[in-house]
């Protein structure tokens, strides 16, 4: 079943609701800001054993936590700055999780000297096949496993399946992302 389809069998209105909003408005729509796009993957990565809903409920959190996903401050966190977000109750506190926000924040600072932009990076490399985005994640990102590598790039725009054709919201992405086109 996709997200499209099942969001109209949850249960109840709020938690549909949520899952509404992320789906009418953010999944699979291109977001060309390097700190949005940083935010996307830490919250796939968070989401990694856990309900994609539990994410949503935690966003505002994750943006508090992690200076509203600006990199280079994340990039610059000390070991203070770790324990604090280990000790944070409105985020996902997995040290692995943590540390891999931090590491990947310092990665994604190479890639913008060296390409201009993380999405500059991503538009480098594209188009690819999954397998092919798995192992340049792997070999480039901390914690980026095959899953969290597909919703990753289906939630930007990179990877179809975000929707079904009969779905609404397909069209609407089609207008906002020529990089389906390429697809």
């Amino acid at each position: 079943m996709s997200y499209c389809s099942a969001i109209n069998g949850m249960q109840p209105e709020s938690r549909r609701a949520l899952h509404k909003k992320y789906h009418d408005h953010h999944y699979g729509f291109p977001i060309h800001d390097d700190d949005e796009l940083f935010g996307r993957l830490i919250m796939e990565i968070n989401q990694a054993g856990l309900s994609w809903e539990t994410i949503l409920k935690k966003e505002e959190s994750f943006r508090a936590a992690y200076d509203n996903f600006n990199i280079h401050r994340v990039a610059a966190y000390t070991e203070e700055d770790r324990e604090r977000l280990l000790s944070d109750p409105g985020i996902i506190r997995n040290k692995l999780k943590v540390n891999a926000a931090i590491e990947n924040a310092k990665t994604i600072v190479g890639l913008q000297k060296e390409f201009g932009s993380f999405e500059k990076w991503l538009e480098h490399h594209h188009p690819k096949e999954l397998t092919e985005w798995m192992k340049l994640f792997k070999k480039t990102f901390k914690f980026t496993g095959g899953e969290i590598v597909n919703e990753f790039l289906m939630s930007i725009g990179y990877l179809k399946g975000s929707h079904d054709e009969n779905c609404p919201v397909y069209q609407e992405v089609l207008k906002h992302d020529p990089l389906w086109q390429k697809i």
